[in-house]
């Protein structure tokens, strides 16, 4: 980093802490915000319950107290506003989730909501109107881990959930998407319709903050980096395989019809052709998450006739989740016949990749470089709204924080100064109009 440009961002930093100690008030957010899990080890916000809902009325709280307008949408996520000259202008939308996957971190999703908000904070303290309103908005249900479709929040607003979405049941099986929406507030019946309730044109531009769920940026030494595109995605919750029970000692292998010897080629065959196609260039990952046999009936002694398992199949490339999926199901339909067992797929749910603004990819690039930040690139393996805003072609960026330990696990460690590094090139470019 340039030593002229740290000492004149660290200069910046403690006039401004002068003001107000940012540095305090997000660890005290952090700290607020991880009091709303409802279960350990790590964090635990179910989308629509008790853990997700604390977390918005913290925010809302927070944001009323420094003069902030705040509210509830139609999908019943969090709305803060600074008010701008014009608000009849498209105006720029920042944010991200507040809810986790079973046993997360408190980083995922949180620190996007948490530096918006400090951010337009402060703006508002340093008295600065932006031209068009800023809406830093707070989503429900970004993670599929409860009810095995992403960006539940986002794509409500934009008309971009069917009926049948509305009838999948959360991973505990007591109610329905539908169900969990209304109880907090969402229009489900205007959302079953498949109305927009956001007009995309009312939206200049979308940037969202997020944790890098991975290990390249503390590989690379990046405490900062900007997202070039969002893999989307190819999933299965349920993949069951059957076959036919029997006797562990008794059956010899030519008369198997084993369940989760099956199941288990394919998974082999998958990783082999997974690999060459990572050696030919293809941007591809592959994971099983959940494997199961049927433990009502389950032993030592028993050929498994039945094994379920989940798949997920992640691209930047719509080509390349196709192209596997159909691999996946030829590879299927060739070991049915080998080993005389069946498989049986529930719905297959599809996310579209989405790509980033080049134009704010550059603008986010040049800014770092007057903050002595590293104007650094990096694709996003992990989903985000952000691919929601994309794919409604509207203008959308990514930054990226650092990140300890990889995410969607307890132990993520992202360190305050890598955060507010993040924030303060994200106020920064939210200040200058657009």
């Amino acid at each position: 980093m340039n030593g002229e440009r740290a000492e004149d961002r660290a200069h910046t930093e403690h006039n401004l802490e002068e003001k107000v100690d940012f540095r305090s008030e997000a660890q005290k957010l952090f700290s607020d915000l991880k009091a709303t899990s409802t279960a350990g080890p790590g964090i635990t916000r179910e989308p629509f319950g008790p853990g997700e809902q604390a977390a918005m009325e913290l925010i809302s709280t927070y944001a009323e107290r420094k003069g902030l307008e705040s509210y509830y949408d139609g999908a019943a996520n969090l709305v803060v506003v600074l008010p701008g000259e014009n608000r009849q202008k498209p105006c720029i939308v920042c944010g991200s989730h507040l809810d986790s996957v079973p046993h997360g971190g408190n980083y995922d999703g949180a620190a996007g909501v948490v530096a918006a908000l400090l951010a337009i904070s402060r703006m508002k303290v340093e008295g600065i109107i932006p031209r068009q309103d800023i809406r830093v908005m707070a989503f429900r249900c970004e993670e599929s881990a409860w009810f095995g479709k992403p960006y539940i929040g986002s794509s409500a607003l934009f008309g971009q959930l069917s009926e049948q979405d509305l009838t999948i049941g959360n991973r505990a099986g007591n109610e329905n998407l539908a169900q969990a929406m209304s109880r907090c507030g969402a229009e489900t019946e205007r959302i079953s319709r498949g109305e927009v309730l956001l007009e995309p044109n009312s939206i200049a531009v979308y940037l969202e903050l997020h944790i890098e769920q991975g290990p390249v940026m503390v590989a690379r030494k990046l405490p900062t980096a900007i997202v070039t595109g969002i893999r989307g995605a190819i999933r299965h919750k349920v993949i069951t395989c059957r076959g036919q029970a029997g006797h562990s000692g008794a059956v010899p292998r030519w008369l198997r019809k084993d369940a989760l010897f099956a199941m288990a080629e394919l998974i082999n065959t998958l990783d082999e052709h997974w690999r060459a196609l990572l050696e030919r260039g293809l941007d591809l990952v592959v994971t099983s998450g959940i494997v199961a046999t049927n433990a009502e009936v389950h032993a030592m002694t028993r050929i498994p006739d039945e094994v379920s398992f989940c798949l997920e199949i992640r691209s930047q490339s719509v080509d390349a989740l196709e192209a596997f999926y159909h691999l996946m199901r030829t590879e299927c339909t060739n070991i049915e016949k080998g080993r005389g067992v069946c498989f049986e797929f529930d719905r297959k749910l599809y996310t579209a990749p989405a790509k980033i603004d080049e134009g704010w990819v550059n603008r986010l690039k040049a800014k770092s470089e007057q903050l002595g930040l590293p104007a650094e690139t990096i694709p996003s393996g992990a989903g985000h709204d952000a691919a929601v805003f994309s794919n409604m072609q509207i203008p959308t960026a990514m930054i990226f924080v650092r990140n300890e330990n990889g995410s969607h696990n307890p132990d993520e460690a992202l360190e305050l100064d890598d955060f507010l590094a993040g924030l303060e090139l994200m106020y920064h470019t939210l200040k200058e109009p657009l």
